[in-house]
C-alpha cells in the first residue's frame, strides 16, 4: 500500500469516528482498493458500513440502484452514473456518507473514453459532491491509486464541513 493514501484513510477514518459518522463504497474502475484501505485502518469498523465493487452495468443498476436510463444515456463512466452511485450506496448502507468511484483505468479505452478519465462522488445528506478526474496516464495501477487518494481528500473535505 502507498504510504501516503494510507496516511489518508487515517486520517479520515479519525475523522468520521470523531464526528460520528459512517461511510460506504461503490467502486467500479478501483476494484476494491479504497475499501482495502479503508479496512487497513484500525477503528474502520466503527465507521465504514460496506463495499461494493459495482464492475458490471447490471450490478451498477441492479444493487447500487443506478438508473437505466442515465446508463443508457451517459453510460457508465459518466458523471451522473457516479452521483447515482454514490446516493445508491449512501441508502443501501443507510450511511452518512457513500462515495463512489467509476471511469478507465487502462490501458485499453471505454465507451470512447481513454485511460485515466475517471469521476469521484460523495453523498451525503447535504448533497452530492462529483470531480471530474484527468489523471495522466502511466500504468492501471497508477490510475486506481490517484483515484482513490482523490476520493480521500473529497472525503475529508466534506468531513472538515460537518465539525
Amino acid at each position: 500500500m502507498n504510504e501516503t493514501t494510507l496516511r489518508l484513510a487515517e486520517r479520515a477514518v479519525k475523522l468520521l469516528d470523531e464526528n460520528k459518522m459512517t461511510v460506504s463504497a461503490a467502486e467500479s474502475c478501483t476494484g476494491g482498493l479504497l475499501s482495502a484501505y479503508i479496512t487497513a485502518v484500525a477503528g474502520a469498523s466503527a465507521v465504514f458500513e460496506m463495499g461494493v465493487v459495482s464492475y458490471s452495468v447490471r450490478i451498477k443498476h441492479e444493487v447500487i440502484g443506478v438508473s437505466e436510463k442515465t446508463l443508457e444515456a451517459f453510460g457508465a463512466v459518466s458523471s451522473e452514473t457516479a452521483r447515482e452511485m454514490a446516493e445508491g450506496v449512501r441508502k443501501k448502507a443507510a450511511s452518512d456518507i457513500g462515495l463512489s468511484v467509476t471511469g478507465v483505468a487502462g490501458p485499453d479505452p471505454s465507451e470512447g473514453h481513454g485511460p485515466g478519465l475517471v469521476y469521484i462522488a460523495a453523498a451525503s445528506l447535504a448533497g452530492t459532491e462529483v470531480k471530474e478526474l484527468h489523471i495522466p496516464y502511466k500504468s492501471r495501477s497508477q490510475v486506481r491509486e490517484a483515484a482513490v487518494k482523490e476520493l480521500f481528500s473529497l472525503l475529508l473535505t466534506i468531513g472538515e464541513v460537518k465539525k
